[in-house]
């Protein structure tokens, strides 16, 4: 399965956007500052994740979420999770 995920840093408050095969090795990697664009808000929580049967699926969800297309999507996920007002 390939996986889409929503990161928490509990330093700042933002969010990221990835997708994996494995969660809790990305995790780690992100929490042990591996990954650059999230070094500097460490440390990161999983909030939310969804799953796919082919990478191409995971990353086509992956880059609608970050992109504005996608924007008033992920506001509610990130609503529904109690995230943002």
């Amino acid at each position: 399965m390939y996986n889409v995920y929503i990161l928490k840093s509990l330093k700042t408050q933002r969010f990221y956007i990835g997708s994996t095969t494995d969660y809790d090795k990305r995790l780690l990697q992100h929490n042990a500052g591996n990954t650059k664009s999230t070094k500097p808000y460490r440390p990161w929580k999983l909030i939310y994740k969804e799953s796919y049967a082919t990478k191409k699926e995971a990353a086509k969800r992956e880059w609608y979420l970050k992109h504005p297309p996608g924007y008033s999507e992920k506001l509610r996920i990130l609503k529904s999770l109690g995230e943002v007002a």
